[in-house]
């Protein structure tokens, strides 16, 4: 796809919008000298549904294949499985399935052609004898203390760690070296994995890749964007009214840009998205319900500076938002209704969760003396308790006790 593109051009949409990059003299080593196509992959764990902060990862994704670079998506089933047990084996199997479903569709729905994409399972190379042979190697000169700060932003961080969340980190290291790629890429809460990949691999031989890391967007109701969280995300088969409803919700307040969610959605997805297929960027609010002139920005500085004067208001965003992220989702939605596949693997990846159980009322023991309580034995009643008492010693007690009742 990169065509007739200079090796300028290619490391310029390689590094475009990118938060960091780590070694970037290996990428720019296989553009200018090697002279071939650079190869990148980038890992996703299969737990929870892909949710609109995908669209980050995919829409770079789209330019490094645009640049001429081969991708290769990892399907980490087994990490997902690692990270503190969060979907069992069975679920993670089919949650792989419905992750490729939906990655395909992403790149299909802007244009993206997908010759140029591979997809590994994890758990096709991570369980062999020389995989596991090379990972005890690696932990051999990986601290404890390293893989934990490593995996700091990842893993599900709890008081007492499990070793499953210490391995994750490292794995993710030596899957470099398994895919055999120059460069890794992933969001910036990747950066301490990347960073502990760097320091151990060159300590069994093994050479130092590149690392892209784009940013974060922040989620709905601010913080990161979590698939855990339904409040904090929209899931890629959200229909246009969920979408609605859930940004009418979102946190924005007037004025204020820092932690603003949907501010970060624009800059990050719906800009580039706009010019995926080579128009300029520009993302309209419409204000015809004032009859005024739409506002068009192709810059986001223009429309922080906007949104902070308050001539770009809360409504105005969330309503223009809603409309574009409706748009941009509507390809994926269609083509999952007509995929039957598709379907069946989604409600066994994510099945219903079963229904509460019903919680049984206690019966109130109200006493003899309250109204409607069982009545107090009678003189003959307890007499013929007594009778009935087995072993001597208790009959004695039961006709005591009628005694000095009388």
């Amino acid at each position: 796809m990169a065509g007739n593109m200079s090796p300028d051009d290619q490391l310029k949409l390689i590094n475009n919008n990118l938060a960091e990059v780590l070694n970037p003299e290996i990428i720019e080593d296989v553009i200018r000298n090697q002279k071939r196509p650079l190869i990148i992959y980038w890992g996703t764990a299969t737990t929870g549904r892909p949710h609109a902060g995908y669209w980050v990862p995919m829409l770079k994704l789209a330019e490094f294949l645009k640049a001429g670079c081969k991708l290769k998506i990892l399907l980490a089933d087994v990490h997902a499985v690692l990270d503190n047990l969060k979907s069992s084996e069975e679920l993670v199997a089919y949650r792989a399935q419905y992750y490729r479903f939906v990655i395909r569709a992403m790149l299909s729905a802007i244009g993206v052609p997908l010759d140029q994409l591979e997809f590994h399972l994890g758990s096709d190379f991570q369980e062999t004898k020389e995989y596991i042979r090379h990972q005890r190697r690696l932990s051999t000169v990986c601290t404890l203390h390293d893989a934990k700060r490593a995996g700091a932003e990842v893993v599900k961080q709890v008081d007492n760690p499990l070793l499953s969340g210490l391995e994750y980190p490292v794995m993710q290291a030596l899957d470099e070296e398994y895919l055999g790629v120059d460069a890794q890429f992933g969001g910036v809460d990747q950066r301490k994995i990347f960073a502990l990949a760097k320091d151990i691999l060159p300590r069994v031989g093994m050479k130092v890749r590149a690392h892209l890391m784009n940013s974060m967007v922040p989620g709905l109701q601010g913080g990161k964007m979590s698939a855990s969280d339904p409040d904090s995300k929209i899931d890629i088969l959200d229909d246009a009214t969920t979408v609605e409803k859930k940004l009418k919700k979102a946190y924005a307040a007037p004025k204020v840009v820092d932690g603003n969610g949907l501010l970060s959605f624009i800059e990050y997805v719906l800009l580039p998205a706009s010019t995926i297929k080579g128009s300029e960027p520009s993302f309209t609010v419409s204000r015809e319900r004032d009859q005024l002139e739409p506002l068009v920005y192709s810059d986001i500085k223009q429309l922080h500076k906007d949104y902070e004067s308050d001539i770009l208001t809360p409504q105005l965003l969330k309503q223009s938002v809603t409309g574009a992220l409706a748009a941009l989702l509507a390809p994926i939605q269609e083509a999952f209704k007509a995929n039957p596949e598709w379907q069946e693997i989604e409600k066994k990846a994510y099945p219903p969760p079963p229904p509460p159980e019903k919680k049984q009322k206690k019966v109130k023991n109200k006493g003899t003396k309250h109204p409607g309580g069982a009545a107090a034995p009678s003189a003959a009643e307890k007499v013929e308790q007594a009778e009935g008492v087995d072993g001597p010693e208790e009959a004695a007690q039961a006709m005591d006790d009628l005694k000095v009742e009388k």
